[in-house]
């Protein structure tokens, strides 16, 4: 009865997928950046928010991704090279004074829906690898709830690895964290480039 509904195989090889191109841990040091300067209760709202976001992205493009880039004739590399654009603005505010300057309390809750919850985490490769699933299910049924299932179980570990970086700031201190957010601006501004790059080589072999 349980096979009818839900493929275990799948569900597996989905959570393992997504969690994997998500990287939770990899994730960590540039919440830590951007939520430097909030409350414990603020950080844990942020980590709430951005896994929220992230899920919600990632399963409405489940179900209708397809359709929403069709309508729009948006293909997957610029999907790729928008959000790449995207996290290189970020990283160049983390690298100057402006991630210094104490942003109002709209901005610091923002930075946990963008670029945190997507593109960051939410990308165009968690997202095309849940569209990927739902179509190598044998039924759509089983394709939707074994893919949903497991997307489910990778925001879980998701938030749970957002809040317990909350005891890593309390470790570090503000100090600590400043220049950890210098450090994790650069590495997220190559993370944008090869982004860029992929998509854009994507882009010209579909093109050409």
């Amino acid at each position: 009865m349980l096979d009818a509904v839900i493929s275990l195989p799948l569900l597996a090889t989905s959570f393992t997928t997504i969690l994997v191109i998500q990287d939770p841990l990899g994730a960590v040091p540039i919440f830590l950046s951007l939520t430097g300067r909030q409350s414990a209760r603020e950080r844990a709202r942020s980590a709430a928010q951005a896994t929220f976001l992230s899920f919600s992205v990632i399963l409405v493009f489940t179900f209708f991704g397809r359709y929403i880039l069709k309508f729009l004739g948006i293909s997957v590399p610029a999907l790729q090279i928008s959000g790449g654009l995207l996290l290189l603005l970020v990283a160049l505010e983390l690298l100057t004074d402006k991630a210094d300057e104490g942003p109002d309390p709209s901005a610091t809750a923002n930075v946990a829906l963008v670029p945190l919850g997507t593109p960051l985490l939410a990308g165009p490769g968690a997202i095309v690898a849940s569209m990927v699933a739902v179509e190598s299910a044998p039924t759509a049924t089983v394709g939707w709830v074994s893919v949903t299932v497991a997307i489910v179980l990778t925001h879980v570990v998701i938030w749970a690895t957002l809040r317990a970086s909350l005891t890593l700031h309390r470790v570090l201190g503000e100090s600590r964290i400043l220049v950890l957010t210098r450090i994790f601006g650069l590495l997220l501004a190559a993370i944008a480039v090869q982004m860029i790059g992929d998509g854009m080589t994507a882009y010209i072999q579909e093109t050409f």
